[in-house]
C-alpha cells in the first residue's frame, strides 16, 4: 500500500517563504526585508548577500545544483536561464558554491530573441531580470534535477517593460494607492495596503499521448484543424462533475502533491463538461503570486501529463463541437486588515463604501470595455467567445437580483431602503437539512459576474497569462476611485455627495448591467441598442490599446508608457498571424502528405471494389455511388488546398503588422474552413482503417 500523503506537512516544502526566512535570517535582515516587501522600500546590497546566501544554502539542502531568474516575457509562457551555483576553482582544484545579492537582485538574460514590438533592435541585445520578492522563491524538482527558482520581472536595458509582471506590479500599486486613498475619506485610517486579491480557475484537456503524436496539428498547433464529431458528445452532461476515471485520478494527485510543495494552493478538481475535460482551482492569492502559481499550474500539468503517458491541452478551442477551455479570473480586492472591499454585508442598501466601489467597477468596465475584451483576445479565444459555452464577446456585467434590485432603487428615488434576503431551499423531503440560499443565482453567461464577494471575469483564454486582465481591471478601478476621490475630497457635506455620486454612477453606467442570458439572439441585439461594443475577435480587439483614451489612462497611473502599448499592439498583430500561418501551413502539409494520398489509396480500393461486383454480375450501384461521393469531395479537398497554398503565400509576403493580422484573419482563415469541411465530411464515410490519423473519438474517450 501507498504511503498516505500528509497534505500539511509537504505544503510549501519547496518555498523560501515566510517560515523558512524567520528561521533562517537575522532578525534584523528579516524585519528589513519584511518592510521592503510591505512598503516598497530598496533593499541594500548587503542584506540581499546575506538573503542569497541563506537562499542559496536552502536550495543546495533542497538538493539544487542551479538558480533561475523565472521571469515572464512577451511569448505568452515563462523563460528562464540556468546558472550553476559553483564558483571559479580554488587552487586546490575544488569548487566553492556561492550565489550574492548582486545575484539574486539583478539578472542579464539576452533581451535580444524576445519580442519587443519594436522597443529594442535585434542588435540591442541587453535585458535585465529585477527579483520580485513579493513572490517567494521555490525549488523545482524535474528531470534536470533541482532548481532555484527566483520570480522576476524584465525589463530593457532603457527601463521599458518586456514583460508581462512589470506592468502587474505598477497596476497592483496604482489601485493600493487609490484605494487606500477611498477608504481615508470613510475614516479607515488603520489600513496599510489594498491588494487585489486572485482566483484564477484553470481548465484543460488530457489525451493519450500516442494518439496525440499521430496528429500532427495537435503537435504544431494545439488543437485538431481536421475532426468530425464521433455519435456522442456533451449532449448528455455526463462527463461534467463525473466519477474522476483512475488514470485521470492518477494524473490529479501528483499535480496536487507536486504544486502543494511549491506552495500553490490546488483546492478544487473535477471533471469539465466536455470529454477528457477537467478542471483544477486554487484558493486566492495576492495579484501578483497568483500569476506566477497560475504559470506554475500550467507548466505543472503538462509536465506530469507526460509522466503518466497523456498529453495536456491548454489550447482554448482543441476540439471542434465540444467546449473549449477557459480560465475564470476571479478577483476581489483585500486590505491588510483582512476586509474585502467587495463583500455586501448582510444588508447591501446601508452599506455606503460598498456601493461607491461598486459603482465605480461599472464605471470603469463600462468605460473601458474595449481593454477588457482585448486583455483576453487570443487566437484560441476567438473560437470559444461568443459560443454556446463561453461568455459572448460583449461586455457586460452580472449584478444578481439583490445588487439589481438597490441599483434600481438607488436610480429611481436616490436612496436605497432596503435589499432582497436570503431564502430556504425548500426540498420536500423531511430528512434533508435546511439550506440557505443565497440571495443572488449565479449566471454562467456572463462575462463578468459579481458572485457574493468577488467579481468573475469569465473570458480569460486557459493558456493565456492571466496578467494582462489583471493590469486592466487594477487599472481601470484605480481610475474610477481617483475620480471618484477627486470629487469627494473638495465636497462640502461628504454624506450627501457620496449619495449623489453613488446614484449618478449607476445611472449613467447602467446600461452595462445584464441580468440576462448572454447567449441570446436578442441579447446582441439589445446590447448594440444599449451602443455596448461587440469585439468579435482578436485583430478587431487590439486597436484598444492604443486609443488616446487607453494611452492617457495608463500613462496617469505609470503603468504603461505610449511606446510600450505600441510595441504591446504590434507584438499582438504579429501573434496573430504567425499563429494563423502555421495552423495554416500545417493544415497544407497534412492534407497534402496524409490525407489526400490515403482518401486516393482509398478512392482504388473502392474502384476495385465496383470493378469485381459488376464482374460478378450484380448490382454495384452503391459502391459506385460511394466512389463517385468520394471523388467529388476528394477534388473539393484538392482544390480548397491549392486555394489556401496561394492565399497563406500571398500572406507570408506582407509586411508584418495590422494589414497582415487583417489579411490571415479576414483571408486566410476563411480559406481554412473551406478546406476541413470536405476533409470532415470524408472522414465520416471513409473506412476508419484507411483515415491517416486517430479520429475525436479516439482522442476524447480513450484517455
Amino acid at each position: 500500500m501507498s504511503e498516505v500523503m500528509n497534505v500539511a506537512k509537504i505544503f510549501g516544502e519547496d518555498v523560501f517563504n515566510d517560515t523558512v526566512m524567520q528561521e533562517r535570517l537575522p532578525k534584523k535582515v528579516y524585519r528589513d526585508l519584511k518592510k521592503m516587501i510591505q512598503e516598497g522600500k530598496e533593499l541594500d546590497l548587503a542584506t540581499a548577500d546575506v538573503i542569497a546566501h541563506e537562499m542559496k544554502e536552502w536550495a543546495i539542502e533542497k538538493g539544487a545544483t542551479h538558480y533561475t531568474h523565472w521571469f515572464q516575457p512577451l511569448t505568452g509562457v515563462t523563460a528562464e536561464k540556468h546558472d550553476s551555483f559553483i564558483s571559479a576553482p580554488m587552487e586546490n582544484g575544488k569548487v566553492l558554491m556561492s550565489f550574492s545579492g548582486k545575484e539574486l537582485i539583478k539578472g542579464e538574460p539576452d533581451a535580444s530573441s524576445f519580442p519587443s514590438g519594436g522597443l529594442r533592435a535585434t542588435f540591442e541585445a541587453r535585458g535585465y531580470t529585477a527579483w520580485d520578492c513579493t513572490s517567494p522563491a521555490f525549488v523545482r524538482h524535474d528531470a534536470a534535477g533541482a532548481t532555484l527558482c527566483i520570480p522576476t520581472a524584465f525589463c530593457s536595458y532603457t527601463g521599458e517593460a518586456l514583460d508581462q509582471k512589470t506592468p502587474l506590479l505598477r497596476s497592483m500599486q496604482a489601485i493600493n494607492e487609490q484605494s487606500l486613498r477611498l477608504l481615508r475619506l470613510f475614516g479607515n485610517e488603520t489600513a496599510k495596503k489594498v491588494t487585489p486579491s486572485v482566483g484564477p480557475e484553470q481548465e484543460y484537456f488530457l489525451v493519450d499521448a500516442e494518439k496525440f503524436m499521430q496528429r500532427k496539428d495537435l503537435i504544431y498547433t494545439g488543437r485538431t484543424l481536421f475532426g468530425a464529431m464521433p455519435p456522442k458528445g456533451q449532449e448528455l452532461d455526463d462527463h461534467y462533475f463525473g466519477t474522476i476515471r483512475q488514470r485521470i485520478a492518477g494524473f490529479m494527485k501528483d499535480v496536487n502533491e507536486e504544486l502543494w510543495k511549491v506552495g500553490v494552493t490546488a483546492k478544487t478538481q473535477h471533471n469539465e463538461v466536455a470529454p477528457a475535460q477537467h478542471e483544477l482551482a486554487p484558493i486566492y492569492a495576492e495579484c501578483n503570486v497568483a500569476v506566477d502559481h497560475n504559470h506554475l499550474v500550467m507548466q505543472t500539468l503538462k509536465r506530469v501529463a507526460c509522466q503518466h503517458g497523456m498529453k495536456c491541452l491548454l489550447h482554448e478551442k482543441p476540439f471542434a463541437g465540444v467546449n473549449g477551455s477557459g480560465k475564470h479570473n476571479n478577483w476581489s480586492l483585500t486590505t491588510d486588515e483582512g476586509k474585502n472591499l467587495l463583500d455586501p454585508g448582510k444588508a447591501p442598501h446601508e452599506n455606503i463604501q460598498f456601493l461607491l466601489v461598486l459603482t465605480c467597477i461599472l464605471k470603469a468596465v463600462d468605460e473601458h470595455a474595449d481593454l477588457l475584451r482585448e486583455s483576453a483576445a487570443d487566437p484560441g479565444n476567438d473560437h470559444r467567445l461568443g459560443a454556446n459555452e463561453a461568455p459572448p464577446a460583449i461586455i457586460s456585467v452580472f449584478l444578481g437580483e439583490q445588487l439589481e434590485d438597490v441599483i434600481e432603487q438607488l436610480i429611481s428615488t436616490g436612496e436605497a431602503t432596503h435589499s432582497l434576503k436570503e431564502g430556504a431551499l425548500e426540498t420536500g423531503v423531511d430528512t434533508l437539512p435546511d439550506v440557505k440560499k443565497d440571495a443572488t443565482d449565479r449566471n454562467r453567461t456572463s462575462p463578468f459576474a459579481f458572485t457574493g464577494n468577488k467579481f468573475e471575469f469569465r473570458m480569460v483564454g486557459s493558456r493565456d497569462s492571466i496578467a494582462a486582465p489583471n493590469v486592466v481591471l487594477n487599472t481601470i478601478v484605480a481610475e474610477a476611485f481617483a475620480e471618484a476621490c477627486e470629487v469627494l475630497e473638495k465636497a462640502d457635506d461628504f454624506h450627501k455627495a457620496v449619495h449623489d455620486l453613488i446614484k449618478k454612477y449607476a445611472t449613467e453606467h447602467h446600461r452595462i448591467v445584464f441580468n440576462g442570458d448572454g447567449y441570446a439572439e436578442e441579447w446582441v441585439a439589445e446590447a448594440k441598442r444599449r451602443g455596448l461594443p461587440n469585439i468579435k475577435s482578436m485583430v478587431e480587439a487590439i486597436p484598444a490599446l492604443t486609443t488616446d483614451k487607453a494611452i492617457k489612462l495608463f500613462e496617469r497611473f505609470h503603468v504603461f508608457t505610449e511606446a510600450e502599448l505600441r510595441s504591446r499592439a504590434e507584438i499582438k498583430y504579429e501573434n496573430y498571424a504567425k499563429n494563423i500561418n502555421i495552423e495554416a501551413k500545417t493544415m497544407i502539409d497534412m492534407a497534402s502528405k496524409q490525407i489526400i494520398p490515403a482518401i486516393m489509396k482509398y478512392t482504388k480500393t473502392l474502384a476495385d471494389t465496383v470493378l469485381a461486383v459488376r464482374e460478378a454480375g450484380v448490382d454495384a450501384s452503391v459502391q459506385a455511388e460511394a466512389l463517385e461521393e468520394v471523388t467529388a469531395l476528394l477534388k473539393e479537398t484538392s482544390d480548397a488546398l491549392r486555394a489556401l497554398e496561394e492565399i497563406t503565400e500571398e500572406a507570408g509576403s506582407m509586411e508584418e503588422g495590422k494589414e497582415q493580422a487583417e489579411f490571415f484573419k479576414f483571408n486566410v482563415f476563411p480559406a481554412m474552413d473551406a478546406l476541413r469541411a470536405p476533409v470532415d465530411k470524408l472522414e465520416m464515410i471513409v473506412d476508419k482503417e484507411a483515415w491517416p490519423m486517430p479520429s475525436y473519438g479516439d482522442l476524447i474517450f480513450e484517455v
